[in-house]
């Protein structure tokens, strides 16, 4: 059976699919994790931990030695993706309760969903998008995006905009574990690839363990919502990043809109802010039923406009489509996004 090979055909799928199973054994047996207890209820009920071993793994796989132009591009792409979430929170939270909003056809709505959604790139998805339509050194402008994951950055902008008040300890252990394997992973090259090669597989094991904190009728509830977030995210966050791409970072405007998605490591942010926040507990399963739902969108649609910009840059300049071939198809080397 090609059970990965299917899982990779669905957007997103190795994070929304272990989050499906998870919301289907939270919904239909409730009591499963504690009625096996022990590794069983682990799994079930571990998200925190295991978004701790994820976030440190993330940030041994970020490498300093990065080349000015990689550094440039990714840190463009990085404050202009921080700033515009910080101003949709802050405008959000203008028109929208600190509860969310209960009724109507966004119900279940909260800052917290589209700060959540819109602070986060989805980093492989960038990556994937711009070997094939970017330069080699836009590819690998994705060296700084692991910056934004995990919960800090919502943190911080839900700090800064009033919305929320996180204690100094927080920001401290939130981002603790990240930084740690930043260090080890700078240190030592071998802990660095030891530690790379776990990110991946402890994705869907986060994903199962999130699913299981929401129940499939909230998930029904959270749809049209969720989609209209996910085309937000992408106009509201996509239009800036271009201009800055363009006049900032010297691009043709692609690698913004490539970075215009929302990660799927994203949909456990609600969860973890819910635990330091008590009072947005009750806004966590809408959240990341929201959140799941704008990943997997801007998963479809990113691609798909991207190609279309780069083609009609190319027809406008009168480029051919295999002008960048060489560069959009080699593999990114060390020697490229190493000095």
């Amino acid at each position: 059976m090609k059970i990965k090979k299917a899982i990779d055909r669905i957007p997103g799928g190795l994070m929304l699919v272990p989050l499906l199973l998870g919301a289907c054994v939270h919904t239909f047996a409730p009591g499963a994790g504690k009625y096996f207890g022990s590794f069983t209820n682990g799994l079930i009920s571990g998200t925190v931990p295991i978004l701790a071993v994820w976030f440190f793994c993330m940030g041994a796989t970020i490498d300093l030695r990065a080349t000015g132009t990689v550094l440039r591009k990714s840190g463009t792409l990085l404050v202009t993706k921080m700033a515009v979430a910080w101003v949709a929170t802050l405008v959000a939270a203008h028109f929208i309760p600190i509860d969310g909003i209960k009724t109507g056809l966004f119900a279940g709505l909260s800052v917290l969903a589209i700060t959540t959604s819109m602070d986060m790139t989805n980093g492989g998805l960038y990556a994937a998008v711009m070997q094939q339509y970017g330069s080699r050194e836009e590819a690998g402008a994705f060296v700084l995006m692991s910056v934004e994951s995990g919960p800090l950055i919502s943190m911080l902008i839900l700090g800064a905009t009033g919305v929320a008040f996180f204690e100094p300890r927080l920001f401290v252990g939130a981002v603790l574990p990240f930084l740690i394997g930043f260090a080890l992973g700078n240190f030592d090259r071998d802990l660095r690839e030891l530690f790379g090669r776990c990110v991946h597989p402890l994705i869907p094991f986060f994903g199962f363990a999130l699913g299981n904190g929401i129940d499939l009728h909230v998930i029904a509830t959270s749809g049209l919502p969720g989609i209209v977030l996910g085309l937000g995210v992408i106009v509201v966050t996509g239009i800036p990043l271009i201009f800055a791409d363009r006049w900032i970072a010297g691009g043709n405007g692609a690698a913004g809109l490539a970075a215009s998605s929302t990660a799927g490591a994203a949909v456990a942010n609600p969860a973890i802010i819910g635990e330091m926040i008590p009072r947005f507990k009750p806004l966590v399963p809408a959240a990341t039923a929201m959140v799941a739902a704008a990943c997997l969108v801007t998963a479809i649609l990113v691609p798909i406009l991207t190609a279309m910009w780069v083609r009609r840059y190319r027809s406008r300049h009168g480029l051919n489509d295999d002008t960048h071939a060489d560069e959009a198809v080699r593999p990114l080397s060390e020697r490229d996004v190493h000095a």
